[in-house]
């Protein structure tokens, strides 16, 4: 290998041109990877599936909002899962949220298939009966999404499940007084690259940006 020998000036000069090219926000600066879902964090929910007889749960990332009226959402789901099959045969399921105290339910559920072991039994969970859907909820969940399935897109190596919301139910615990959901107090968690992460605290909320100082002269 060779190396580099400083001849004055111009190889000062070169130097710095590399520097600010390495901190120079965009353009040939940045690392350029092949086309790949690189948006995180991500949600990492528990869906339940079936009956309150049979129910299944698996770990769901790919799933969020689509539309406020009617209140619609999505999962989006490999064919070769065991949840699919229920899910496109009942076109019902209930998003669970996550905490903190079930991050290892959430991974337990996210490798293991309901073919096997009754992940429910196993990591010892509750269901309760849901109010607008047969599918059932859990109980340790701070929050559950009643949806049914309006659509089913096969995409390539997911199935993409489109659902309005039915219900919405939560636990009472997290409500303050004014009978709003403390999401913090829950200590929601969220899934990027393979870790999992406790969201931390509040830095602003909606509007902060423009909002006037109630002081400002």
């Amino acid at each position: 290998m060779e190396r580099a020998h400083h001849t004055g000036k111009g190889e000062h000069m070169k130097g710095e041109q590399r520097r600010e090219k390495k901190t120079a926000p965009g353009g040939e600066a940045r690392v350029r990877w092949k086309p790949g879902t690189m948006l995180y964090p991500v949600p990492a929910v528990l869906v339940t599936s079936g009956t309150m007889e049979r129910c299944n749960v698996c770990t769901v990332s790919w799933t969020g909002t689509i539309c406020t009226d009617p209140a619609m959402t999505y999962i989006s789901l490999r064919p070769e899962r065991h949840s699919h099959g229920i899910i496109n045969e009942s076109r019902e399921f209930v998003i669970n949220l996550t905490t903190r105290a079930l991050a290892r339910a959430a991974d337990f559920c996210g490798v293991k298939s309901g073919r096997e072991i009754d992940k429910i039994a196993h990591l010892g969970l509750h269901l309760i009966p849901s109010e607008h859907v047969a599918v059932p909820s859990l109980a340790e969940s701070p929050v559950n999404l009643e949806c049914r399935v309006t659509e089913m897109r096969p995409l390539g190596s997911h199935h993409l499940f489109i659902a309005r919301v039915m219900g919405v139910s939560a636990d009472p615990r997290y409500l303050d007084r004014k009978g709003t959901f403390n999401l913090q107090a829950a200590e929601p968690i969220c899934y990027s690259h393979g870790r999992y992460y406790q969201l931390g605290r509040e830095i602003g909320r909606f509007g902060f940006s423009v909002r006037r100082k109630k002081n400002m002269r």
